[in-house]
């Protein structure tokens, strides 16, 4: 492990931010989630955008552990980091095609976008602050 990470990472995350963090999470999630449920689209669609949602989310945690393992000095085969990587921007992507395709209005389209990126964006934040508050909880019993 590389000590001087170790060192910087010495404090604790605020409670205000694993709030704010946990807060925005499951805004995004609950409103793509209301979004799809009150769509005007055919239940094949929803699942598609459904998946979609649970992939990127799934990606984004992927990715941030990979390069979180790495500072710290774990080993993380470059095949793996790759694929975190690919399948963020592929969730991103099919999102954004699938949109693109979609007869909704501007509005909606947008609305889907901004809640699977805040939703994305909010699970990175959540998963570093728990991987700090294990770091920082292992750092005080040593």
């Amino acid at each position: 492990m590389n000590p001087s990470f170790t060192n910087s990472r010495s404090q604790q995350t605020s409670g205000a931010f694993i709030g704010a963090s946990w807060v925005a999470l499951l805004a995004g999630f609950a409103a793509f989630i209301i979004g799809l449920w009150n769509a005007q689209m055919a239940l094949n669609e929803k699942g598609y955008y459904f998946t979609i949602l649970m992939y990127g989310l799934f990606a984004a945690i992927s990715v941030q552990k990979s390069v979180r393992d790495r500072l710290e000095g774990i080993p993380v085969t470059n095949l793996y980091y790759g694929i975190s990587w690919v399948s963020v921007l592929l969730a991103v992507a099919l999102l954004a095609i699938g949109l693109w395709n979609a007869t909704l209005t501007l509005s909606e389209k947008g609305f889907y976008t901004m809640a699977f990126l805040l939703s994305l964006f909010a699970a990175i934040a959540v998963q570093k602050n728990t991987r700090d508050n294990l770091q920082t909880d292992k750092a005080e019993l040593s």
